[in-house]
């Protein structure tokens, strides 16, 4: 979690010192041109993740707000992270909002409108790791509607109990109860239970599935707990069958990107190198790849229009928010122009450019 150092106010903005962080994880995605990460290196970033959510649940805080964005690396070679923006956190006796999280991150019950309490950080989490996992969203709506059916084609519509908790089911359901037709601006129809999760994720190792499975849950009472989910076969890499205990030699050997392990015993972890294949004025050039256009335009458009808030306030506390985090980006940013000499397009630090170029000459 990141740490809380002073505040002081300056013509009239109350300021916050934290840590001096590096890139977020989406920035580091895009480093690495949106092809996912290996299941070794997922694994080291959801320890630390559950780590604050247990740190978080035993003060029953809601985050609200997790997703790549906020999730920044300590240093930019190392796979230490720290969860970061508690500005639409809270209390789970002492709500602020009733639409919160990130489209892409949102909760089911966020979006139906149900009461929500501290499993909606165990759903963004699910969504986190997919991500981290494929380069992409596992759930890319364009609008709530979509969202909702993203989920659907791939869980299937909720049970009729938690519809008819749902304050705005009139929006997604009919009178029967049945998902509502929902085509995308691009035309495509999602059809309810049309895809399965390893298919959405591509990926055959039988525990990470679970794992996300297990976390994507629509019931949130059925979710995993981060005190559970570290205690998952994923994470411990003991598997629970027929009541015996026994190494899983599949998370070893699945296959699945691997990140080097040559790493010596109490020294930091160092990150998996981004693609790139020769350096040209101090930048890493990148060979052209086509497979990363369509998540990159993704991203890119998602970013634009992650949130909506319903309190006035808060659209200008995110961009004030926006503005601290890129003068925070340009600070770390200019530490590894010091080392690597790589610019942007702009003229200015380019910190995930930099990063990316630094892994490669470690």
């Amino acid at each position: 979690m990141v740490s809380f150092d002073q505040s002081f106010y300056f013509r009239g903005h109350l300021c916050i010192s934290t840590d001096l962080l590096g890139m977020n994880l989406y920035e580091f995605i895009k480093a690495h041109d949106f092809k996912g990460f290996s299941l070794k290196l997922i694994r080291r970033f959801t320890k630390q993740l559950l780590a604050s959510l247990v740190l978080l649940h035993s003060h029953k805080v809601i985050h609200c707000d997790l997703k790549p964005e906020n999730i920044l690396l300590a240093h930019p070679m190392h796979s230490e992270i720290k969860v970061i923006d508690f500005g639409s956190s809270c209390f789970e006796n002492e709500k602020v909002y009733t639409y919160i999280q990130s489209r892409f991150y949102r909760s089911p019950e966020v979006i139906l409108g149900t009461s929500y309490g501290m499993p909606i950080d165990m759903w963004s989490l699910g969504c986190i790791l997919a991500e981290l996992y494929t380069g992409y969203p596992i759930f890319p709506g364009e609008n709530e509607q979509e969202q909702l059916a993203c989920i659907m084609e791939v869980f299937g519509p909720p049970e009729k109990h938690l519809i008819e908790k749902s304050s705005r089911k009139k929006l997604f359901f009919d009178s029967m109860g049945k998902p509502r037709l929902n085509v995308s601006s691009k035309g495509r129809r999602r059809r309810p239970s049309s895809k399965e999760l390893r298919q959405a994720l591509k990926c055959d190792d039988e525990t990470f599935v679970d794992f996300i499975a297990r976390c994507l849950r629509w019931d949130p009472a059925r979710r995993l707990t981060p005190h559970e989910a570290s205690m998952h076969e994923f994470m411990t890499g003991v598997r629970i069958n027929n009541g015996r205990k026994g190494h899983i030699a599949t998370i070893a050997s699945s296959p699945v990107k691997r990140v080097s392990s040559a790493i010596t015993p109490g020294t930091a972890r160092p990150l998996p190198q981004p693609p790139a294949t020769s350096f040209r004025h101090g930048m890493a050039v990148r060979q052209p790849d086509s497979a990363a256009s369509s998540p990159s335009k993704l991203s890119q458009q998602r970013r634009q229009s992650n949130m909506h808030a319903t309190q006035p306030g808060l659209t200008a506390k995110r961009a004030s928010h926006a503005a601290m985090a890129a003068s925070a980006s340009s600070s770390t940013s200019t530490l590894t122009r010091v080392s690597t000499g790589q610019r942007g397009a702009s003229g200015k630090p380019d910190l995930a450019s930099a990063a990316a170029a630094a892994s490669l000459v470690r």
